[in-house]
């Protein structure tokens, strides 16, 4: 099985990988390879039990380390975070608050009639607590996002920003410096599709109020992840059906994708970590297939179709039928999957049935992302990770058995959600909202600011059961 001349021959592979290590962070030591998986076996490597998957939150933080003191978002008249305000900085405030609207929120969320009136009164006791409070509300809403959890449906990211941007410690910076507006806007996202779709509202008119909400959701999702994405890293849009592999905001290659159905099996928005990936793998089919179904009893009575399909079927002594379907052209997982531990069970991978590629509608999937041209991604992957060299990875890939290729560099990993953002092409789009995840956000707009809202995914966890059949 040969499928990597042309590819690692040089041109293909080689330009990628060379473009995108040039603008990579320095690279550490090459870490060893697994050994193959004996045939007929669990899909592990062999080596000691691997841990259970990490929550998304010690996942994604290996990448974005956080301090350990607490978050302040609540700011009573006792608190030690309520400081002194100047009138001078309280103007500032105001004017902070009423340009707020470039950044798609709302003034009235901030208590600026009080703010006002407590100005007029003279530096206060009340003027303090006023302002601290409004300025703690800008901050949670231009670090978090202004969206409750509870209309952020299947959203289950962990966004390190509480913790690197303290809110006390936002405000002391604020006050020390008398920058109110200028430490409120290093709280913005540093992709660079926040500053398109702020510049887009900048231009949209307000009677088209329908776009202008529309702008505003889709900037405050890029609230709801990292500020900063890190120097490399995966992003797919789910409702484009598309993949970036990006390093330092540049984009390197991008690969078209397969998503999850609507529904249940609806691909989850998650901020994650690839630790590693896999060549060849095998795939332990659920056991809503192997009983529910009947595939293993129809593995176990058909040996021979069994056969040519991969498939080993064991019964264990209290009845339970396991079935493994072995690596091969085949495999519902195709050639490669990226190890992403998370508790939804949900990863990038390679899949047999390529021709859906060419579907305009994508939604296709049980909620992992197939991806195309997934041996590319894959030997890009385990070389700029440091895995494997160039030639390793070609002779890995090629050998047909399952191989699991630690990465020295974890690479963070990013399923979003987006509307309204920048396509391949670097151009403006929206996109369908294929599983009506605008509805709820754009409501929220039209509410009242929710204060003292949780930080906690309200969202059911849906562990997927792989793509089990193709479409």
């Amino acid at each position: 099985m040969r499928l990597l001349g042309k590819l690692a021959g040089g041109s293909a592979l080689a330009a990628l990988v060379a473009t995108a290590a040039l603008a990579q962070d320095g690279a550490g030591a090459k870490r060893p390879v697994a050994a193959s998986q004996p045939a007929g076996g669990p899909a592990v490597v062999p080596a000691p039990a691997a841990p259970a998957p990490k929550p998304a939150s010690e996942a994604f933080t290996q990448a974005f380390p956080t301090t350990a003191q607490p978050v302040v978002q609540v700011l009573p008249p006792e608190a030690p975070t309520v400081q002194t305000w100047s009138l001078a900085n309280a103007a500032k405030l105001v004017a902070a608050i009423e340009g707020i609207g470039a950044e798609g929120l709302d003034p009235k969320d901030y208590d600026l009639d009080p703010l006002k009136t407590a100005i007029k009164a003279g530096p206060s006791a009340e003027l303090n607590q006023i302002a601290s409070q409004a300025f703690a509300w800008l901050v949670e809403d231009l670090r978090d996002g202004r969206t409750p959890m509870e209309a952020r449906q299947q959203w289950f990211v962990v966004d390190p920003d509480r913790d690197v941007s303290r809110t006390g410690d936002v405000l002391a910076e604020a006050l020390a410096s008398g920058d109110i507006a200028g430490t409120l806007a290093k709280l913005n996202p540093t992709h660079p599709d926040y500053a398109r779709l702020k510049a887009e509202l900048a231009a949209t008119p307000a009677s088209a109020v329908a776009k202008r909400k529309l702008i505003r959701a889709n900037m405050d999702r890029w609230r709801w992840l990292a500020r900063d994405l890190g120097s490399q890293y995966l992003i797919t849009n789910v409702p484009e059906f598309q993949l970036r592999l990006t390093v330092r905001n540049k984009i390197i290659s991008t690969y078209r994708t397969i998503v999850g159905k609507p529904g249940r099996t609806a691909t989850p928005q998650l901020a994650e970590t690839v630790e590693g990936v896999v060549f060849n793998p095998t795939w332990t089919v659920p056991q809503s297939i192997v009983k529910g179904e009947g595939l293993g009893a129809k593995v176990l009575a058909n040996p021979g179709w069994a056969k040519a399909n991969g498939y080993v079927g064991t019964k264990s002594a209290n009845g339970t039928i396991t079935v493994v379907q072995q690596p091969g052209r085949g495999n519902s997982l195709g050639l490669m999957k990226l190890e992403m531990p998370n508790e939804h069970a949900i990863f990038f991978h390679d899949t047999p049935s390529r021709h859906l590629f060419a579907n305009a509608d994508r939604a296709l999937s049980h909620g992992c992302v197939r991806t195309e041209r997934a041996l590319e991604l894959a030997m890009t992957m385990a070389i700029l990770g440091k895995g494997a060299t160039k030639d390793e990875a070609v002779t890995i890939a090629n050998s047909g058995k399952y191989t699991k290729v630690a990465l020295q560099k974890p690479w963070a990993a990013y399923i979003t959600y987006f509307t309204m953002a920048s396509d391949i092409n670097g151009e403006l789009a929206t996109f369908k909202d294929i599983y009506g995840r605008d509805t709820p956000v754009l409501a929220s707009l039209d509410k009242p600011r929710v204060r003292n809202r949780s930080a906690i995914p309200t969202s059911e966890v849906i562990v997927i059961e792989d793509d089990l059949k193709d479409t």
